[in-house]
């Protein structure tokens, strides 16, 4: 085997570990919803039966396979996906300033149910892996609910120490959880081979046709087993859209269909294997490993579900859609292994309480599909803006995809509706508070931004000052960075020392971090060195950085030392100079009062600039002034 395709092959095994194992283990649970004696009470017959099946693979073939992995997956950005990057890519479309912000506040929406649905995954797949504890006895009932908390505990406690040693073997273990069900619904296909004609097209749609209500009614647990697929598009910077579209076609697809198919045939013939169909296709001797490792696929499927969330916070607080806030790097090498205790601890207290509130999976899946088929709609609106406005495809064509794609969404959506009322209302209610929390920090930060500007004035009018009074400004030996929030302002520290105590270090340098739209940012391209017009010691370096890379101004500046000699100096005794700034709240009409009680509880809260670029404690000094909001 040739080099790249053992390498072709590692992406393959590593793709199975991290991007499909949400999509992956909902067998657990997505005809249970619709049939279990807790579900949607769906008459089990062969009509019902064959009809949701059909429903289900062709829903599966429609969203994951032709929209997300032919079409959504194209409109990447430097090769990362997820709904962060059509948010991004929205900025190099033609459409009016007022439109784009429409589309943006849409995605936004799409993010905050992606957090919404990041709640939901660990408590709804571990827990539907650790009630298989029923089938093997039903004296092991009470413990389920004991066994799940223990194993999400273990789960969010080792997330700070990353999942670089544990990732080697998502791969190996989600592959063998392919192959363990795909030959578990095989065997059942092959005693009930009747059960195939739910592959053509014609049953899902006359289902559909003869029993529209009951159809619609299904669309709701059907949804269930399109859950991830924003995995498959989010995580493809990491693995690449061939080694992902193969790993689907290859092993992930076949096995979900024959497993499918099994559940159904299962459930045909043995109407009482509808509360735990999955645990049933196998042997009793063998029900006790599959629990195991099923927990060990969920465990998997909540795992990269958490890093998204990790990532997916990286990405807004970058971009300045939230607060700074600590973000540790668990590996030397790999960027996109992070770990944010705020958003870990946040995630796990919700999910502790869900499994409590709920206790079982099933009333789960009740509260599931609402914030999933809710961000599958806005990525289709958000790649129809960007066929138009981006790729300036002919209109015809954008209507034709959005034709083939929208009105499955919106039925996704509207089946999942009724959800509300039986629980889907916390992935919504925890969607809307994330968009309260971020659209209020965005208008926040436009007022602050403007006060800022106001007080820090021109940076060039400060330098050309600095020039016409260098007899009264005492030069001090050593190098000094000044930390700025904008690369044409005159950082209030630095206004401090020039105003205040008349004195500048020899060599100057002022610093500012630009988060561009792009991923990833080459070194080659990081800064850009302006000496503002004098042979004086002082210069202003531009930083930037992708929404992806880690940002380290200390590292940064010695690694670009080589490169450059203005910054051939003494960083290594540097000394680093913020401007820090408190919110007062005043009684000006220029945001809402509770937005602006809010957005105070957030700056108060933020992570200080010093931990978020990574300054050295010892030799940073930070200067405070008040901003009015």
């Amino acid at each position: 085997m040739s080099k790249l395709k053992k390498s072709t092959v590692g992406l393959m095994i590593g793709a199975l570990g991290v991007v499909f194992g949400d999509i992956g283990t909902s067998p657990l649970y997505a005809l249970t919803a619709a049939f279990g004696k807790l579900g949607f009470h769906l008459r089990i017959d062969t009509t019902n039966v064959y009809g949701v099946i059909s429903l289900l693979i062709w829903s599966v073939s429609l969203i994951v396979s032709i929209k997300f992995i032919h079409f959504i997956m194209r409109a990447d950005n430097r090769g990362e996906g997820g709904i962060m990057a059509l948010v991004t890519k929205l900025k190099e479309s033609t459409l009016a300033y007022n439109y784009k912000w429409y589309f943006v506040i849409i995605g936004i929406i799409g993010v905050a149910l992606f957090y919404g649905d990041s709640t939901i995954t660990p408590a709804i797949s571990v827990l539907s892996a650790v009630e298989g504890l029923n089938i093997i006895s039903p004296h092991l009932s009470s413990f389920v609910i004991p066994v799940t908390l223990i194993i999400l505990s273990g789960l969010f406690a080792i997330q700070r120490f990353g999942t670089g040693i544990i990732g080697k073997f998502f791969g190996p273990i989600m592959f063998m959880w392919f192959v363990v069900i795909g030959l578990g619904g095989g065997w059942q296909i092959l005693k009930h081979p009747s059960v195939l004609i739910a592959l053509s097209p014609w049953t899902a749609i006359h289902f559909f046709y003869s029993q529209p209500v009951l159809a619609f009614v299904a669309m709701g647990a059907v949804v269930l087993a399109i859950t991830g697929t924003e995995a498959l598009y989010a995580d493809m910077g990491h693995f690449g859209k061939r080694p992902i579209s193969r790993s689907w076609f290859w092993v992930v697809f076949p096995s979900l269909l024959l497993c499918y198919m099994g559940e159904g045939a299962l459930m045909v013939h043995n109407p009482a294997a509808a509360n735990s169909p999955f645990f049933l296709l196998y042997p009793v001797l063998l029900q006790t490993p599959i629990v195991i490792l099923a927990t060990l696929a969920t465990v998997i499927a909540s795992q990269a579900v958490i890093s998204g969330a990790f990532s997916l916070t990286r990405q807004a607080v970058q971009l300045d859609f939230l607060p700074k806030m600590v973000i540790n790097h668990t590996s030397t090498r790999e960027t996109g292994q992070i770990y944010v205790p705020f958003v870990n601890l946040v995630l796990f207290v919700i999910v502790v309480l869900l499994v409590v509130m709920f206790g079982s999976s099933t009333r789960l899946a009740d509260a599931y599909g609402v914030a999933v088929s809710g961000t599958l709609a806005i990525d289709t609106i958000l790649y129809l803006v960007i066929m138009h406005s981006v790729w300036h495809k002919r209109s015809w064509k954008v209507f034709l995809a959005g034709l083939a794609f929208l009105p499955i969404d919106l039925l996704f959506v509207a089946s999942t509706i009724p959800k509300i009322l039986q629980g889907g209302w916390v992935p919504v209610l925890i969607a809307l508070i994330l968009m309260v929390l971020i659209t209020t920090w965005i208008k926040g930060q436009v007022v602050i931004i403007r006060e800022r500007k106001a007080l820090e004035g021109p940076l060039q009018k400060f330098i050309d000052d600095v020039n016409h009074e260098k007899p009264a400004i005492s030069r001090i030996p050593g190098t000094a960075v000044y930390i700025a929030h904008h690369s044409d302002l005159t950082p209030m520290a630095l206004h401090a020392t020039f105003n205040d105590l008349h004195e500048l270090h020899q060599e100057v340098i002022i610093v500012s971090v630009e988060i561009t739209d792009q991923a990833h940012i080459p070194e080659k391209e990081r800064a850009v060195i302006d000496n503002l017009g004098y042979d004086d010691g002082i210069i202003h370096v531009s930083l930037f950085y992708g929404f992806h890379d880690a940002i380290h101004i200390p590292e940064t500046l010695k690694k670009l030392s080589h490169h450059y000699k203005e910054l051939d100096t003494n960083l290594d005794g540097a000394s680093y100079l913020i401007s820090l700034t408190r919110v007062v709240l005043t009684r000006r009409h220029n945001l809402a009062r509770w937005r602006k009680a809010i957005y105070l509880l957030m700056a108060r809260n933020a992570v200080s600039t010093s931990d978020y670029y990574k300054l050295p404690i010892g030799r940073t000094v930070e200067m405070r002034s008040l901003i009015k909001l």
